[in-house]
């Protein structure tokens, strides 16, 4: 049996959902599969500032947050990054076993490591970039990377643009427990298993696992409007969760484990990230908006998945109103999507070295 090895990062949740995703994929078709914490592999002084920064930079200072992602959007600043990482490079090769036919990155960082390997002949395996934005920054393209995997068409174009090579379109890595609900009987006991509202609309607002943004805000206007009640799924932010439990005309929920009953309870996702919930709201039949993103990944996700027709950005308060009636009274039929499997892409490029 074939060993596959997948490289995430425990930033968010986002990068270690796609690898949880193509690790069981994968382990159906047949091969053992390793995932590992990027931050694991690197010294802990920058696996640190990998993880705090970010979180700080956020809630503290989101302009710096906007000015970092906009100065590593260049040749010399993404240079610069990969030779950061390089500390992980001894412990990817590691990994490696002689039964290893591929090493999958589901995060930017991880990549520019096994890109480096791979031009250095130190990596004798393919390296894969799984890319879990719709929006490529162009820290995710390494040189010697041997195929990008995208989960949008315009997410693929854009890779292409940027250099990537063997840019392949695949289906999103959304687990199949993320399906639509098949009866209206499905939808009220999901409703009762998170002592949800039995009748109206639902709105639910997620801001990522760790609660990021103004979610509070975007819950008090959805609220406002009457139009829908607002479900907020605060992650792993106590703090959030304790100032929204018992706000009347809204629903507080902490971390969530079962996210594929939860979506199955609600008419429609409103998010600011643009990341995996909104892949995993998509897949369960759900129309889905972006408001107040995040910045950097989270507006750069949000332009690229309006213009692209995909979820629609509302971009400013006066929108919301408008947007939630229309969205809510006619919902868009989310198409299926019949790309390739990432696995099935992924055990391609192995047999193909």
């Amino acid at each position: 049996m074939s060993h596959v090895a997948i490289v995430s990062a425990s930033v968010g949740a986002g990068h270690d959902g796609a690898a949880a995703e193509l690790t069981r994929r994968l382990g159906a078709a047949g091969y053992k599969t390793d995932r590992y914490d990027l931050l694991d592999l690197l010294p802990r002084s920058l696996a640190q500032l990998l993880t705090t920064g970010y979180y700080r930079q956020l809630t503290s200072a989101p302009w710096s947050y906007q000015a970092t992602v906009r100065v590593f959007d260049r040749a010399g600043p993404t240079g610069f990054a990969a030779w950061a990482v390089r500390g992980a490079d001894r412990p990817i090769l590691r990994l490696v076993r002689p039964d290893t036919v591929a090493v999958v990155s589901t995060y930017p960082l991880a990549s520019q490591a096994l890109g480096r390997l791979r031009r250095s002949g130190s990596l004798r395996v393919p390296a894969i970039s799984y890319l879990t934005d719709p929006s490529v920054h162009r820290i995710w393209i390494a040189a010697g990377v041997d195929a990008c995997l995208a989960g949008y068409d315009v997410t693929a174009a854009q890779a292409r643009r940027l250099g990537a090579a063997g840019v392949r379109r695949v289906a999103p890595a959304v687990p199949p427990d993320f399906r639509p609900a098949g009866t209206r009987a499905e939808i009220a006991a999901a409703r009762r298993a998170f002592r949800l509202p039995p009748t109206g609309k639902l709105a639910l607002v997620v801001a990522g696992s760790l609660g990021l943004g103004r979610p509070e805000l975007t819950a008090r206007e959805i609220a406002g409007t009457g139009l829908a009640t607002p479900v907020v799924v605060c992650g792993r932010h106590r703090a959030l969760h304790q100032r929204l439990s018992g706000v009347p005309g809204l629903v507080a929920l902490g971390w969530v484990d079962e996210m594929p009953t939860l979506l199955r309870a609600v008419d429609l996702v409103v998010h600011n990230g643009g990341g995996l919930t909104s892949l995993e709201a998509l897949a369960t039949g759900l129309p889905v908006l972006t408001y107040r993103p995040l910045a950097g990944h989270g507006r750069a996700n949000a332009s690229i998945l309006d213009r692209a027709g995909i979820i629609p950005w509302i971009r400013c308060p006066a929108q919301l109103p408008a947007v939630l009636r229309r969205t809510l009274d006619r919902p868009t039929p989310v198409p299926v999507d019949r790309s390739t499997d990432p696995a099935e892409a992924i055990v391609d490029c192995a047999l193909a070295r």
